[in-house]
């Protein structure tokens, strides 16, 4: 497979983690912490107006991801999504140290890095308007 192909498998990749876990939203937090062990306390530290603001942007960056590239109007905001949601995942690692919670990193490193991937890619070797133009 080519490096585009890769690409759009990683930008859905992430956009369906992003969409998944904007559960958030709508299931109270302390029960997504009963259910998610370890791995969810951090809810508990939120209120429950800020899950929905960082559900809110979950939401925007699953569809910044895709739609942009798909519809073909703007699709530089792939790459900017893309490096948005590197930022949000490196403050999830932040918050995560912080709450030393090392053991549930792993996860939030490997989205992180996902993202950095998509954002390398559609800035440099596979941007849309090398493809286009």
């Amino acid at each position: 497979m080519d490096l585009n192909v890769w690409l759009w498998i990683v930008a859905g990749l992430l956009a369906t983690i992003l969409l998944g876990s904007t559960s958030k939203m709508f299931v109270p937090r302390e029960k997504i912490a009963a259910v998610g062990g370890t791995a969810a306390q951090w809810l508990l530290d939120f209120s429950p107006g800020a899950l929905r603001a960082i559900g809110t942007v979950e939401i925007l960056a699953a569809a910044g991801l895709i739609l942009p590239a798909v519809l073909d109007i703007a699709p530089v905001l792939v790459p900017i999504t893309a490096t948005c949601v590197a930022l949000l995942f490196a403050c999830a690692v932040a918050m995560r140290l912080r709450r030393g919670e090392r053991k549930t990193i792993a996860a939030d490193l490997v989205y992180l890095v996902l993202a950095a991937f998509v954002a390398w890619g559609r800035f440099g070797p596979e941007s849309f308007t090398a493809l286009t133009g």
